[in-house]
């Protein structure tokens, strides 16, 4: 019977500790803290769990999400890492900062431990978030089982190697705020041809949805997909030509190298 640790259960870490309260309360042992006393107790009245200290926490968690914004996680290793460098057992430290390597951390913590290393974005509320991993010299293929175990709810946890997480990072985790531009964007367009707001908003979520599972399942290259939906003189290839016209596509790519950028500005 593991105790699972959570500290900081804002938008990110207080998504992936209510799933994993939901799925394993009754078989381990869920222990949340937060930047305030009065936050962590809120939450942990909700979701019937034990909210503690950040210190008492680092004690007794064998498994310790670190849901700490990157330039937080200096403060918080100044608070935690005595008490993590007293410990007599194994614990490992599981990391959500943006930009911080999973060898940062450790040295942060002033101990020899494994630490894995995530990045997770906020569709892992419903089940259908991106998880991709990756751990120190000292994390061990149990830990990357277990990892994979706690989160399997989440929606896709699979190992990454520790050069490419800050880019799948910029994708993946920036991405749904990019995704959700991108509807309401189509929305908007949906309210000036007439429809009601409500109604051109699930019109636009629920296509980018099935569009999104279409290219999943298919395996065909999203290229390929658009070229079907495009007649030869159709309506769908005029508005695909408005959007070249607005450099949609050099659009996207900058975001994404953007946030891939500042990820790493926050790991120096």
């Amino acid at each position: 019977m593991k105790k699972i640790g959570f500290i900081g259960v804002g938008n990110m870490g207080g998504t992936l500790a209510a799933r994993v309260i939901h799925d394993f309360s009754e078989e381990k042992q869920i222990l949340i803290s937060s930047r305030t006393l009065e936050k962590a107790t809120a939450f942990a009245e909700e979701w019937e769990v034990t909210a503690l200290s950040n210190r008492e926490l680092a004690a007794a968690a064998e498994i310790l999400f670190l849901g700490v914004k990157p330039q937080k996680m200096q403060g918080l290793f100044e608070e935690i890492a005595p008490v993590l460098q007293q410990r007599q057992d194994r614990f490992v430290l599981v990391s959500m900062a943006a930009g911080l390597t999973a060898d940062q951390i450790e040295k942060l913590a002033g101990c020899p431990c494994p630490v894995l290393r995530i990045m997770p974005n906020t569709p892992c509320r419903y089940g259908k978030g991106v998880i991709p991993y990756c751990g120190n010299s000292a994390a061990t293929e149990e830990d990357f089982q277990t990892l994979e175990a706690i989160l399997a709810s989440c929606g896709w946890v699979f190992p990454l190697e520790e050069g490419l997480m800050d880019a799948a990072g910029a994708v993946s985790g920036c991405g749904p705020a990019f995704a959700y531009l991108f509807i309401e964007a189509l929305a908007d367009g949906g309210v000036a041809c007439g429809l009601p707001r409500a109604t051109a908003q699930k019109l636009a979520a629920q296509m980018l949805s099935g569009a999104a599972e279409t290219v999943l399942r298919s395996n065909m290259h999203p290229a390929q997909l658009k070229d079907e939906v495009c007649s030869p003189g159709g309506s769908t290839i005029a508005g695909v030509r408005a959007l070249e016209e607005g450099g949609f596509r050099a659009a996207a790519q900058n975001a994404v190298l953007a946030a891939w950028k500042r990820s790493r500005e926050l790991g120096k």
